[in-house]
């Protein structure tokens, strides 16, 4: 039997429906996979060519993409109907460079809403209703690298004025991107100081001991509204509109696809299965109830999928179809880190406009790394 080593990240929605998927395929005759996990930190920011030269298959993000075209390190993938005909927003999209498809999207994600249905009347509407709960210490934020920048992203464009991602120039118009870190900033001062320190599974993890009601700007995470996860289950809405009766339009795309190594022995081998497991049958039913977050929108769109998932996928879809997509340019991954850190200081100093001057700097460096 044909052996294969796969990389993914290391959260019950990222490890259990790849080992769950992989059991599966074997049993039908596939390669066996052997999957290794790196930290959620880790799979943020670790360079994909090294992970290449170790494993055929890869979980990756898709801001990675233009830095694997430059490196080569990742086979181009061939047109899948059945995938990229039934996109949730733009995730499949998001996973193109160049003329050519890097990976396919196994899990979708974008900046929701996180509530505790029994400590909060449903989710906030819009941004004065989010700042009304966090003035009861009802509210907590990932605020960690890079979940700051994120959560300004989202800002800048439900108000309309997305930051640039195709191309060199003007990063962020100046007056959104003052009302977004001024918002922020706002919000910040009324949480607890351990956002700073905590990424998406710290503030769910909160949430599901403690008396946080809402997080207004998070990744969703499926299993924390799973029967069972956690004492306390967690739902998952479309993001607070920055205006009263706007819109959901905006929020940071996120997400992973499924990508095979350029260096794999079995490049054939690790194709047929990133197509399996990114297919809809397969979608639709073994990797959500092993607990993954589909990328597939035939499992969005399945009423009893919704259902034993507590609704996640309804509840959120709105705001994933409208997500906004992040830079992808060979250099992006270089500018992320700084730049959250960059909006963590403005948050806590108050210089916006500093900040903003640094953002635009750091982005036209990431063009000429």
């Amino acid at each position: 039997m044909t052996k294969l080593k796969g990389m993914t990240w290391s959260h019950p929605r990222g490890y259990d429906p790849m080992v769950a998927c992989s059991a599966d395929w074997a049993a039908r005759g596939g390669a066996e996979i052997e999957w290794d996990k790196r930290s959620l930190q880790g799979f943020e920011s670790f360079p994909v060519e090294q992970l290449a030269r170790e494993y055929d298959l890869i979980v990756i993000d898709h801001p990675h993409v233009g830095q694997c075209f430059a490196e080569g390190c990742l086979l181009a993938l061939p047109e899948a109907p059945e995938i990229t005909g039934s996109s949730v927003g733009q995730s499949v999209d998001s996973y193109r460079w160049q003329g050519e498809r890097w990976a396919w999207p196994i899990d979708a994600a974008a900046q929701v809403q996180a509530i505790r249905p029994d400590l909060a009347d449903g989710p906030a509407r819009d941004w004065a209703a989010v700042m009304e709960l966090a003035q009861q210490g009802k509210v907590l934020i990932p605020l960690r690298d890079p979940h700051a920048l994120m959560a300004f992203f989202t800002l800048v464009a439900n108000d309309g004025h997305p930051c640039r991602a195709d191309g060199p120039g003007a990063f962020v118009d100046r007056a959104a991107g003052r009302r977004a870190l001024q918002r922020l900033r706002d919000l910040a001062a009324l949480v607890d100081q351990d956002a700073y320190e905590m990424d998406p599974i710290a503030v769910l993890e909160r949430m599901s001991e403690t008396e946080i009601a809402c997080a207004p700007l998070i990744y969703g995470y499926i299993n924390y509204s799973l029967p069972g996860f956690r004492a306390n289950p967690v739902t998952f809405h479309d993001i607070p509109s920055v205006a009263p009766g706007g819109g959901v339009a905006g929020s940071a795309l996120g997400g992973t696809g499924i990508a095979v190594s350029a260096f794999s022995r079995n490049p054939e081998a690790a194709l047929a299965f990133a197509r399996y497991v990114a297919g809809p049958e397969v979608q639709a039913a073994r990797f959500v109830s092993s607990g993954g977050q589909a990328g597939h929108r035939a499992a969005w769109t399945d009423d009893s999928v919704d259902r034993a998932a507590g609704h996640f996928y309804s509840g959120t879809l709105a705001t994933l179809d409208g997500a906004w997509m992040r830079p992808r340019h060979d250099g992006y991954m270089g500018f992320q880190g700084p730049a959250s850190a960059r909006v963590s200081q403005a948050l806590r100093d108050g210089d916006l406009d500093g900040a903003l001057d640094d953002l635009q700097r750091l982005f036209d460096e990431s063009f000429r790394s």
